[in-house]
């Protein structure tokens, strides 16, 4: 069942974090879209760049404060934090620089109703750090054979899966290390987003279909609908802007069609992962 984001939880921020470790999936597209999607809903909302190096959620903010100011126009804004890697030469203490950076940015967003955090499209202490944290784990992977390897190896000729990726196995550590940590047996949610989804009924997706009904039983995650190829989000990102934001008239961006199919995808997603009513 989706978790219920309608809600603050008591105990602090809800944290939903964006993690795959493989690169141009949509991570940085999907988090600025629920950070716009929650600041919609009248929430306060922290958001965390763990991949520094990269920076694009970074970026994605700072040009949405750059597009209001020269604008004039009043965009939400999340409080946004970024961790760099650690610089320090010997891991141990380079992991223990990193967990106090990361620390001390939750601490800082520790008010907020909601926080969330976009991890590197790599295995890195930052990433484990990030996923430790998560009350909903978003994975987006493009609809294919070649990004579904990154949760598990399948058998090119059935189409089977053999056995779980590394990036699973660090997931299942990741749900542990966080039930330890609450001493609790709760875990967090973990979705699966198929992004560029073809249109078509085909082959390719028909076995993706199959693939990934059956490593959602053996692995525990949900799959949800993403987004499928859109020109509109690059040219959103270099303006900061989100779907949620074109509605208004100032924006300089005139809807059409693709924006409509698009605006109709997010509310899907939306409403799989518990934040209804935005879009």
């Amino acid at each position: 069942m989706p978790s219920d984001l309608s809600n603050s939880a008591a105990a602090g921020p809800h944290i939903l974090v964006l993690g795959n470790e493989k690169g141009g999936t949509g991570k940085s597209t999907t988090a600025m879209h629920l950070i716009a999607g929650l600041l919609a809903s009248g929430k306060q909302v922290g958001s965390i760049d763990l991949d520094a190096r990269q920076a694009t959620l970074t970026r994605y903010v700072e040009n949405r404060q750059t597009f209001a100011e020269r604008h004039g126009q009043s965009l939400r804004l999340p409080v946004h934090r970024t961790v760099p890697v650690s610089d320090f030469p010997n891991k141990s203490e380079a992991d223990a620089d990193e967990l106090a950076r990361f620390t001390s940015a939750m601490t800082d967003l520790a008010e907020m109703d909601a926080i969330v955090i976009d991890t590197p499209g790599r295995d890195s202490n930052l990433s484990k750090l990030g996923h430790s944290m998560a009350h909903i784990l978003i994975t987006p992977i493009n609809d294919s054979f070649v990004d579904l390897d990154v949760i598990a190896s399948v058998d090119p000729d059935t189409g089977r899966v053999r056995h779980p990726s590394k990036y699973a196995e660090m997931v299942f550590q990741q749900k542990i290390e966080r039930a330890r940590r609450d001493g609790s047996n709760r875990t967090f949610d973990w979705v699966v987003i198929r992004n560029r989804l073809s249109q078509l009924d085909s082959k390719n997706r028909k076995a993706m279909d199959a693939a990934l009904e059956e490593l959602a039983k053996r692995i525990g995650f949900r799959v949800a609908p993403g987004f499928s190829e859109r020109v509109i989000f690059r040219e959103l990102f270099l303006q900061g802007l989100t779907l949620l934001d074109i509605r208004d008239k100032d924006s300089g961006v005139r809807m059409n069609m693709s924006h409509l199919a698009a605006r109709q995808e997010l509310r899907a997603l939306f409403q799989a992962i518990g934040l209804p009513g935005v879009v």
